[in-house]
């Protein structure tokens, strides 16, 4: 269940907050008596595949995130940030690239961005012809020179710096514009990606089949207010509609869903994570979340750079954020617990009645760090991982390979699972896992260095290192709380009206099968 991508200009919902803290979870682990085990795995991979990104490290014009701090600032008074965008390359393969944005129905102006270019490259070379005048200026005073000579080399020198400084203005200006356009130009996609909307995606995998009930089937709704596990009327009279709360066994399913799934994932190797549930504005955008002006998904803070985070994936992602990795340390393989904020802007009809869509919900989330060549073979293990736990759930549900318009800007391919939930009468949505290849990590500045040198030497020197490369990021649900109760109380409920509990689960809930209606 991701955060949608939007690659059109950042806006973002103002939510007003006198004052804000981080919410956290209380989980039980003295539910549940085994130990867990941390185990890291490696893998060889003998098939590496070349990905060309939308930048490299060779560019005539070349902006990098390292530079941000000696920008000048943008038009709304904050520094500019500066994703790593190989436009040489973007113009090279001009043609790829524009059948790219409109297979993947994304507003980026690839005209204008790149006659943007073709300007800032004459500027540019403009720059450097006035610099070295100046500078030719500058060393004829340095000799000896009759009064009137000097005198018409200041003013000389005086006119060149002011044109200078005025040609660098523009300069920034002109690079700043080509920053704000081109980083609406989403990530490439994958060959075997289908082209086309939503309709278009395609199954990957069906496990499992619809549960058959002998008598009337209720849906989570029904089934919440018979077994006292909701309350949304009280929630939407203190927050709103689209909030709610978890009373009861719900409150115990939702923390046996978040250590249950901990467990699982931890023994694949991942280390856990608790994260800041607030986070400054560049960094969502640099994760590719451009949200649409009048259709927002996110919460900004009023009077603030800062944002309520939409997915764990966004302070995930900055973790490493401007750093240069040991390659020894990759792949890094994370899975964070944190609350998520939706504004859910749009969103209406009995589809998103209940918990299906709701403002703010609890959400396990994975994320991966590793080489180029490594992330499809990580993007088959995320989705493996994902339809594992589902199954050992015993639930049915469909993976699909999702089209060109429906992968966001940041992804270069993405599964979702969808699960079948027997009161909506159909399947719906509760993970994804996308691979996101170097788009999010040239935004966020994250490197690593190649362990062997360039020239074998008896010892490495900065001379002989390999140039550093931007890792490949990946990310993927785990599990998001509510639609996963929707799932166990529809396919798991009774005919008396209680809901068994899975097995897996039972550990976790202090050792209940069972959810019953409350005595009188």
């Amino acid at each position: 269940m991701d955060l949608p991508c939007y690659p059109n200009k950042t806006t973002f919902k103002t939510l007003k907050l006198a004052s804000t803290s981080s919410s956290s979870i209380f989980l039980f682990p003295s539910l549940h008596k085994s130990n867990l085990t941390l185990t890291i795995h490696s893998h060889k991979f003998p098939f590496p595949r070349l990905i060309k990104a939308l930048s490299t490290s060779s560019s005539a014009v070349q902006t990098s995130p390292a530079t941000t701090n000696n920008i000048l600032q943008d038009q709304g008074g904050k520094p500019q940030w500066k994703a790593s965008i190989d436009f040489k390359w973007i113009k090279d393969n001009k043609e790829t690239v524009a059948a790219n944005i409109k297979n993947r129905n994304s507003d980026a102006n690839l005209e204008h961005i790149l006659h943007l270019y073709d300007k800032l490259f004459i500027l540019q070379k403009e720059v450097e012809r006035v610099r070295g005048e100046r500078n030719a200026v500058a060393n004829k005073m340095k000799g000896k020179l009759e009064p009137s000579e000097r005198q018409t080399l200041i003013e000389q020198g005086k006119n060149l710096k002011e044109g200078l400084v005025a040609l660098e203005e523009d300069l920034v200006k002109l690079n700043d514009e080509l920053q704000r356009e081109a980083q609406c130009i989403p990530n490439m996609t994958h060959p075997d990606v289908p082209i086309g909307g939503e309709d278009c995606s395609t199954i990957r995998k069906t496990v499992g089949s619809s549960p058959k009930f002998s008598f009337p089937v209720k849906d989570h709704l029904q089934l919440g207010k018979e077994l006292d596990l909701f309350d949304f009327d009280a929630a939407a009279e203190v927050s709103g509609s689209k909030f709610y709360y978890l009373k009861n066994e719900a409150v115990l399913l939702e923390m046996a869903l978040l250590n249950w799934t901990l467990s699982e994932v931890m023994k694949r190797g991942f280390t856990p994570l608790t994260t800041p549930e607030i986070v400054r504005s560049s960094v969502v955008e640099k994760c590719g979340f451009q949200p649409r002006a009048n259709n927002t998904q996110v919460y900004s803070i009023d009077n603030s750079d800062q944002c309520l985070i939409g997915t764990a994936e966004i302070p995930v992602g900055g973790l490493h954020m401007d750093s240069i990795l040991a390659e020894s340390t990759l792949p890094l393989k994370y899975v964070a617990f944190s609350h998520c904020f939706r504004t859910e802007a749009g969103a209406a009809g009995t589809a998103t009645r209940g918990l299906y869509r709701v403002h703010q919900f609890s959400k396990i989330e994975m994320f991966i760090f590793c080489r180029p060549e490594e992330s499809d073979y990580y993007h088959n293990e995320l989705i493996k991982i994902e339809e594992d736990m589902f199954s050992s759930l015993g639930l049915h549900f469909k993976t699909l390979d999702m089209a060109s318009e429906d992968l966001g800007a940041p992804a270069y391919r993405k599964f979702d699972v969808e699960a079948w939930m027997p009161g909506l009468e159909r399947f719906g949505e509760i993970s994804s896992a996308s691979n996101c290849t170097d788009y999010q990590s040239r935004r966020l500045g994250i490197r690593y260095r190649p362990s062997e040198a360039l020239v074998p030497g008896p010892k490495k020197s900065k001379g002989n290192l390999a140039p550093p490369q931007f890792v490949h990021t990946l990310n993927a649900t785990a599990c998001a709380v509510p639609r996963m109760i929707i799932c166990l109380l529809e396919n798991y409920q009774q005919e008396d009206g209680s809901v068994l509990i899975p097995e897996p689960l039972r550990p976790f809930m202090g050792g209940r099968n069972i959810i019953t209606r409350k005595s009188p």
